[in-house]
């Protein structure tokens, strides 16, 4: 549990089935936005502040922090960590436009995998 009183790690459309808007991509999908060396990374619609995304490696889960780029909860291999820190940091200004477009539920926009 968190300062919000929910488990961030949990996406929205599972915090959200008591009522109101489910999570997820338009159309159903999964909201990954990259996949890059085994992780996956994903925005939630509808999700709640501050701006953060999901981070999926095997069975290690992160909240991260856009503008900060910390774990807010959950953890990841050292190794995993660094990759998704590289990346992130050469995406900012691309996760902050998805976060924007998911909390208007509008489709989000890939964004390129680490090289």
């Amino acid at each position: 549990m968190n300062r919000y009183g929910d488990n961030l790690l949990t996406p929205p459309e599972v915090r959200d089935r008591e009522g109101g808007e489910a999570g997820g991509v338009e159309g159903g999908g999964v909201p990954t936005v990259s996949q890059f060396y085994g992780i996956a990374v994903r925005i939630y619609y509808g999700d709640h502040p501050p701006p953060h995304f999901h981070v999926y490696y095997g069975s290690h889960e992160a909240l991260v922090d856009m503008e900060a780029l910390e774990i807010l909860e959950g953890s990841l291999p050292k190794r995993a960590w660094k990759l998704v820190l590289e990346w992130a940091s050469e995406h900012r200004e691309e996760l902050l436009e998805n976060w924007e477009l998911a909390q208007q539920h509008q489709p989000l926009k890939p964004i390129e995998p680490l090289e």
